[in-house]
């Protein structure tokens, strides 16, 4: 049997513990660990690095700990400072390396600090259990890593500008499986649709982004899929996207034309297959398609088609994985396709792409 993994902690969580050792500290108690209730009421005990207190202002310290998790967190000091009031209520605000929201369709509203419900529930909780009716707190969350580890996730792309999230439905980090970082990825879609525009840039990875940019495609409505194209598809469909363009590397969208749509290599991967048979249907002789059979990468392959006069079959692939694409959606959207090179050069540009950036007057260089 595999390792069992070690559930951790998020930086909900943390923050909340955190904040109930700085109000502990103002009263004059010092835990080395404290107990905070899920947003589930469920008890999460974590140890308390520091903490200290001056008249009415407190100040605690605890670590991330996201368990097996490959969290960028992990480890991080979540510090959170309070603040006693005379008037009744809580305050949050956002210190050095917690993001601010700036952009319409996240579950924080535009100019609020980036914490999300789950943990702004974890908090009140604290403050109904501490703090008298009559009074208040000012309650500030600094994560002084913050705005370094903001880079290694999609809070550029979401619209969080200066650190990072504050985030947590349960409290608990389940370590992360396939649907766990699937739907990481999907609150992009409401991000996008938000923003007004109502044509979805679908990207693997970069080259596809590098791509878009370059055709002068908004980068506000560029969605990075990774590698779970059929997902973020399902995902701008049941937002009400009609029109999407899926850009990338041909490595990624081969894929797709073969009717891949999970493309990470373990689960689909038929790149020379399917540039093979295309070659072939174009003439190739047996030497050459087994020549491209026997290559590793589509960008090996490539060599020998632009050697033999094949370069054809790239906008012939490109109008099967748009065939493919529309099929795995039902129909419930066009979709167009952009095949590029890794420099961001367009390959090949399918003829729902070449209708889609026609009418929203992007460009095909």
């Amino acid at each position: 049997m595999g390792k069992v993994l070690r559930e951790g902690y998020t930086t909900g969580a943390t923050a909340t513990v955190a904040m109930k050792a700085a109000i502990l500290a103002i009263k004059g108690e010092f835990p080395k660990q404290v107990t905070v209730l899920s947003p589930q009421r469920t008890e999460i005990t974590l140890p308390v690095q520091s903490a200290s207190a001056e008249n009415n202002i407190g100040t605690a310290t605890v670590l991330k700990d996201a368990g097996d998790d490959l969290d960028c967190t992990n480890g991080t000091p979540i510090v959170v400072t309070v603040e006693l009031t005379d008037k009744s209520g809580m305050e949050l605000r956002a210190g050095k390396g917690v993001g601010t929201v700036t952009r319409p369709g996240l579950q924080v509203q535009v100019g609020r600090p980036a914490i999300n419900p789950g943990p702004q529930i974890m908090l009140r909780y604290v403050y109904e259990e501490l703090i008298a009716p009559a009074h208040g707190c000012i309650v500030t969350i600094s994560i002084p890593k913050g705005e370094e580890l903001a880079k290694q996730t999609l809070n550029p792309t979401l619209g969080v500008v200066g650190g990072i999230s504050v985030l947590g439905t349960t409290g608990i980090v389940k370590p992360m499986s396939e649907d766990a970082y699937k739907r990481s990825l999907a609150p992009q879609v409401p991000v996008v649709w938000a923003s007004g525009i109502r044509t979805a840039t679908l990207c693997p990875g970069r080259i596809g982004e590098h791509a878009a940019q370059i055709m002068g495609i908004p980068k506000e409505s560029i969605i990075e899929t990774s590698n779970y194209i059929g997902y973020m598809m399902e995902q701008c469909v049941a937002k009400g996207f009609e029109k999407m363009l899926l850009i990338g590397h041909m490595g990624k969208l081969v894929k797709v034309a073969s009717g891949s749509f999970h493309t990470y290599n373990r689960n689909s991967d038929g790149r020379m297959e399917t540039m093979a048979a295309y070659a072939a249907m174009n003439g190739a002789a047996p030497a050459i398609v087994r020549e491209i059979m026997e290559c590793n990468t589509t960008d090996g392959a490539a060599l020998i088609i632009a050697r033999e006069g094949y370069n054809m079959i790239y906008g012939q692939m490109a109008e099967r994985a748009q065939v493919r694409a529309e099929r795995y959606i039902f129909g419930k959207a066009r979709v167009g396709i952009v095949f590029a090179g890794m420099d961001g050069t367009v390959q090949a540009v399918s003829s729902r792409a070449k209708e889609i950036l026609e009418e929203e007057k992007w460009n095909i260089h």
